[in-house]
């Protein structure tokens, strides 16, 4: 059997790496090890592959890995990167990275959560939503509740607010998509306003839901994720806002799946990907604590996960919004926040 061992990197990123055993197929994987380990063991046992799987922290999320990628492009390690998200997904394919992979598995997925020329392939999306304190604000007065991103920023809720700081995981997802859809002026009215508007920014989304949870603040901008941990799983006096459905609507971020160019295991890899694509993980994927919405309706989900076609969802460029963050990125980094 297969010994397995966790060290934490000096990159900050938790390998889980197989100790003097064999293996068939190498993932890299930014999507949460608590429900991402139980896929993994499900893929071995049904297909008798073995697979060494490397995976990110909370406070790194999905740019560790990048960064990986990124420093091992001249000679791959990984075989297929299974995002949480999907800008820095895109920033891969910018550089070359990706090899396109037309899996058979996804034909019934929408072409919206397709890559161009398959480079990647989305799938068990979330959505970045309001958690918000049903003691703070009030469960009968869900008409003053935050509706939109800007009232994150809005006078009547300084200091009521908080987030993620905006350098890693969806949280940077959701400022580039802010950016590469409303432009440099609204985005800089965004950032510019989380400070002037008094808003806690905290290191992840699940310290997010976290602090709400515990009234902290009042209300936060976080993963479907989070809440659902939240609200099933911890039984916290919190409630969901899907943003903006009067307006540019909700951002909604699938997770991805990408062959990795010139990786080790080819052949294997793309065994892999296909199971990741398969109904049966997107099922999983819903029922599992994490929540996540199938892109596919054909997919049954239990009844507190959305339908994509129950939320009005924010159009956006995940191909523009990678070259945004390419361009700004470092901004962010070193912003007074």
């Amino acid at each position: 059997m297969m010994r397995i061992y966790n060290s934490l990197l000096l990159t900050g990123v938790l390998s889980l790496t197989a100790c003097g055993a064999k293996y068939d197929v190498v993932l890299y994987c930014a999507t949460d090890q608590i429900t991402s380990e139980k896929v993994v063991k499900l893929f071995e046992k049904k297909t008798g592959l073995r697979v060494k799987a490397r995976y990110d922290t909370e406070a790194s999320k999905t740019v560790g890995l990048v960064n990986a990628l990124m420093a091992e492009s001249k000679q791959p390690r990984c075989d297929v990167f299974w995002n949480n998200e999907i800008v820095h997904t895109a920033r891969l394919m910018k550089r070359g990275l990706l090899e396109p992979y037309a899996s058979p598995q996804a034909k019934d997925i929408p072409r919206q959560f397709q890559g161009p020329d398959h480079h990647w392939t989305g799938f068990a999306a979330r959505a970045r939503v309001f958690i918000v304190n049903t003691n703070k604000l009030g469960e009968d007065k869900k008409e003053q509740w935050p509706h939109s991103i800007w009232d994150l920023i809005h006078a009547r809720f300084k200091g009521q607010g908080t987030m993620a700081k905006p350098i890693t995981g969806t949280t940077l997802t959701h400022v580039a998509a802010i950016f590469s859809t409303l432009g440099e002026k609204q985005g800089m009215r965004f950032l510019d306003g989380l400070k002037s508007n008094e808003v806690g920014i905290l290191k992840s989304n699940g310290e997010t839901m976290k602090q709400v949870s515990a009234g902290i603040y009042a209300f936060g901008f976080t993963d479907t994720d989070d809440y659902n941990v939240a609200k099933t799983v911890k039984a916290e006096p919190v409630d969901v806002i899907y943003p903006d459905k009067d307006g540019i609507g909700t951002l909604l971020i699938p997770n991805t799946v990408a062959l990795i160019k010139n990786g080790p295991h080819p052949e294997n890899a793309k065994k892999l990907i296909d199971f990741l694509l398969s109904p049966e993980v997107e099922q999983f994927l819903a029922e599992s604590r994490s929540a996540q919405i199938p892109v596919r309706d054909s997919v049954k989900r239990p009844p507190h996960v959305k339908k994509i076609g129950d939320i009005k969802v924010m159009e956006w460029d995940p191909i523009k919004a990678a070259e945004w963050m390419d361009q700004n990125l470092k901004m962010l980094i070193n912003r007074d926040w």
